[in-house]
């Protein structure tokens, strides 16, 4: 099952088609659904900055192809100059977005190919740029199929899920992250039933998350995000999943913010905490969670909602996007070629020392 099967109405997160990036604006979503065309490094950039775009494995194929697109106007450039440009833009576009290790993995990945790739000319190295990006946009396809088929076994029918932000299919070019078990059960016919948190303050999980999930069939019921430790504490959830957009070798990881008292209220509440991890969001240079750089946004997300102030003027306001949170409160990392448990450090080098994110 594809993303194309559950949302036969919904385009896809991102297309590449005759030279062309398309991206769903995931900002528009539910209320419209409008493609937009990709045509050069900048908007590239600013569709990765501005939530256009969104996810850890959507922004790292959006990057790759992004990186496509930026380097179109040098195919008449000596390779070694070709090369030199692709390195510059490469960290230009590394920059939109601090905190998911997707970007830099992707336009790291990119780079290599370029450098390693014997090509005679320019208009060879990008044919091998495109070739590069579309196996990124493959493999991320097949990551979360095998996070959906090992994570599936973890709901029981009747179970309660309890998610997170949107680590969907609309976070990803196939079933999701977090969400694949979901669906997988779903395709399987297991009964259950599915919380999502709005997530404050962009609502991801009440624009993206119960639109897809409901668009899909499953049972989904939205919850405020200050509501889910009450719900825990009614027994109505058996099972927490959430995704994450980078983990240190530690098994430190970071996720949407709320995500650190989400792993706090279940284990209070005795629930099982997982994190759904595709080999593409390690990154075993960190050693810890401290490493890892939280991008903070505009404060104006906070004192807004829809374009309307709903807090007083001059107000000071803090808008981290992410949280840590640390490895003792994780049950488990679902990742494509499993379900890992601790010790973490040990068991995620393992299984994937030789992943691109381990170098």
């Amino acid at each position: 099952m594809n993303s194309q099967t559950l949302f036969p109405t919904l385009a896809p997160t991102i297309e590449w088609r005759d030279d062309t990036l398309l991206l769903l604006d995931q900002t528009r979503l539910p209320h419209e659904i409008v493609v937009e065309h990709v045509t050069d490094a900048a908007a590239v950039w600013r569709a990765i900055h501005e939530l256009r775009v969104r996810g850890a494995p959507a922004i790292g194929v959006a990057a790759a192809y992004g990186l496509c697109v930026a380097m179109q106007d040098a195919r008449g450039l000596p390779v070694a100059g070709f090369r030199a440009e692709l390195e510059r833009r490469a960290a230009w576009l590394d920059t939109a977005r601090p905190t998911a290790v997707n970007l830099s993995w992707s336009l790291r990945r990119m780079t290599r190919r370029a450098r390693e790739c014997n090509a005679q000319d320019s208009a060879a190295l990008y044919d091998a740029l495109v070739d590069e990006a579309r196996r990124i946009h493959e493999e991320d396809i097949a990551l979360c199929e095998g996070i959906g088929e090992h994570g599936m076994s973890l709901i029981a029918p009747g179970n309660g899920v309890l998610t997170h932000c949107n680590a969907g299919a609309l976070a990803t070019t196939g079933l999701g992250t977090a969400t694949a078990p979901i669906y997988a059960a779903h395709r399987a016919g297991i009964a259950f039933s599915v919380f999502a948190d709005e997530t404050r303050p962009l609502l991801q999980g009440a624009r993206l998350t119960a639109f897809e999930l409901q668009q899909a069939g499953v049972d989904v019921t939205l919850i405020m995000d200050g509501a889910a430790a009450s719900i825990m504490s009614q027994g109505l959830v058996d099972l927490v999943i959430v995704g994450t957009d980078r983990v240190a070798a530690n098994g430190d990881f970071a996720n949407k913010i709320g995500t650190l008292g989400l792993a706090i209220a279940a284990r209070h509440y005795g629930i099982p905490f997982y994190v759904a991890c595709p080999s593409s969001t390690l990154d075993f240079s960190s050693a810890t969670g401290e490493r890892i750089e939280i991008e903070e946004r505009s404060g104006t997300e906070v004192t807004h909602l829809a374009g309307q102030r709903v807090a007083p003027e001059n107000i000071k306001a803090r808008n981290p996007a992410f949280d840590v949170t640390p490895h003792e409160l994780v049950t488990g990392f679902i990742t494509e070629r499993g379900i890992v448990k601790a010790p973490f450090e040990r068991s995620l080098k393992s299984l994937f020392a030789a992943e691109g994110n381990a170098a």
